[in-house]
């Protein structure tokens, strides 16, 4: 007879048939229940509704929404193809977000199909399908994204309300970058005769400084009889004029979230200090905090250290090969990856302090602290070397957050910018602000991605003459927080708020976070 671990094995090797094909959304009639009944009782399938799973991982804690919103969009496509078969479509706005490269997962999705039942569908973790009883765009004005059926670009722009471009300005003008010619939404304008939209659309383009196509919006309309009056449907001018050239959307996205949220930083971050700073002071000061640094770092990160760890790993004395007195391995690996990384941000630093640019030094350093982060684990066989060349190429998502960080191709188009901007950025609290969040969000690693913008932040915090800042992990809910409040409703604030208060604690001689027995 077979054991129970037996038994999950054959479970598990059901469940791994559907993960090779790349099926997320498990429906219970492809499952035999016994399967089902030890997947789910083992915590590897969860249930999201009466008849449909999704794969999941043990160690999740109850509520953990990482799984769920790894799974939405897969999960979303693969039930709306069951129900109804091709004949659905997201609507124009949530298409006009996935175009402009904006994959958070919504609290509520808007669906379009003749069969719609215009009633809500409660989905894991406060989230909800909507499908609306209406008909589907032209076949035209269709397409296929990642899986999900959606309204084409132009047809997305034409026909999504105008709340959009205020609520939204920065996802509308990044899918207005991505019109190359303006014979994209003349056709859909001029067959619905859509002269109040040719209007908008016309003064949103010349928002973003694309003059030629809003002209030709408003000559091609009126050759058609059609009266156009140009009115512009955002808030405010657009920051900069949007390249034609750019290819990425996900580049132009950055760059605007960039001009839009440094506005009002300065006014809310302490003031530069005003003397010069004396760098022998400075970098024995850096030292000095590397233990409270490290044990804080690690910790948010959700490794179990100390102060006698910590001082054991950078004295040499802890033995990787032989270490009987660590009982968690991975614990010490991670604190002689940081210190060693700590080591090549000192050497940055320095550089920093002696006048080289910024935004050069960590464009050219950054992968060298990620090497030193990582290497202890390659010295122990846990990676390959080959892992720790470049940036991520597949997929990542960050732990209970609805933001979805950008694909492997569009991390290679946004890192080299990143440090252009801070290269390009005049104001020093901007760069510590921005330089930390927008590491965050690109998230090139498939881990070590919040040490490694928090080292980026205090080589930014150098920069502008600023002393070393460690966030506590006492204020690990606020943090995440506040980079989630960024990252999904692009508001800066909260962040901007909780690192100056660090820094203005560090300025004014306020107790330092401490380490438990040090």
């Amino acid at each position: 007879m077979a054991s129970p671990s037996e038994k999950l094995a054959e479970s598990l090797d059901a469940l791994k048939a559907f993960q090779d094909k790349g099926i997320v959304a498990i429906r219970s009639r492809d499952l035999s229940r016994t399967h089902r009944e030890r997947l789910l009782g083992s915590g590897f399938l969860q249930i999201v509704m009466k008849g449909w799973y999704i794969p999941a991982r043990p160690d999740e804690q109850a509520g953990d929404s990482t799984a769920w919103y790894a799974s939405f969009w897969d999960f979303c496509a693969a039930y709306l193809n069951e129900r109804f078969g091709t004949v659905w479509c997201l609507s124009p706005e949530q298409s006009l977000f996935l175009h402009a490269g904006n994959f958070t997962v919504p609290k509520q999705l808007l669906v379009r199909t003749p069969k719609g039942g215009n009633k809500p569908i409660n989905l894991l973790h406060g989230t909800s399908l909507f499908d609306v009883r209406a008909s589907l765009p032209e076949p035209t004005e269709r397409q296929e994204l990642q899986g999900l059926k959606v309204f084409s670009l132009p047809a997305a722009l034409v026909r999504s309300g105008t709340a959009i471009f205020k609520d939204n300005a920065t996802d509308v003008r990044t899918a207005l970058a991505m019109i190359q010619d303006a014979s994209d939404v003349l056709t859909i304008l001029l067959d619905g005769g859509h002269s109040i939209i040719a209007g908008r659309l016309a003064g949103a383009f010349r928002n973003i400084g694309r003059e030629k196509v809003a002209e030709r919006i408003v000559n091609d309309m009126s050759r058609a009889t059609y009266k156009v009056r140009i009115t512009d449907p955002f808030d405010t001018p657009a920051p900069f004029s949007v390249s034609m050239r750019e290819p990425s959307p996900y580049v132009t996205r950055m760059r605007l979230m960039w001009h839009t949220m440094r506005v009002g930083i300065p006014e809310l971050f302490p003031a530069a200090p005003k003397t010069p700073v004396e760098f022998d002071t400075y970098m024995k000061r850096v030292e000095e905090i590397y233990v409270t640094d490290a044990y804080h770092s690690l910790s948010i990160e959700g490794y179990r250290v100390s102060a006698e760890l910590i001082e054991r790993v950078r004295s040499g004395t802890w033995n990787p090969d032989n270490d009987e007195q660590d009982s968690e391995h991975r614990n010490a690996l991670a604190a002689r990856g940081y210190y060693d990384a700590f080591q090549a941000v000192k050497k940055s630093v320095e550089r920093v302090l002696k006048g080289e640019g910024l935004g050069t030094v960590a464009g050219n350093d950054h992968a060298e602290w990620y090497v030193q982060l990582f290497g202890p684990s390659v010295t122990a066989g846990i990676l390959r070397p080959g892992d720790l060349a470049g940036y991520r190429n597949s997929p990542v998502y960050i732990r209970n957050s609805l933001h979805a960080p950008p694909s492997r191709e569009a991390v290679r188009d946004m890192m080299p910018v990143l440090f252009e901007m801070l290269a390009e950025e005049s104001e020093p609290a901007v760069r510590v602000v921005l330089g930390h969040f927008m590491f965050v969000y690109i998230h090139p690693y498939f881990d070590g991605n919040g040490r490694m913008g928090r080292f980026l932040m205090n080589v930014m915090l150098a920069g502008g003459g600023y002393p070393w800042t460690v966030i506590p992990v006492e204020h690990r809910k606020e943090y995440m927080q506040s980079l989630e409040s960024a990252s999904v409703n692009q508001n800066i604030k909260p962040l901007t708020k909780f690192l100056s208060g660090l820094v203005k604690d560090i300025i004014e001689g306020k107790p330092r976070p401490r380490v438990p027995g040090a």
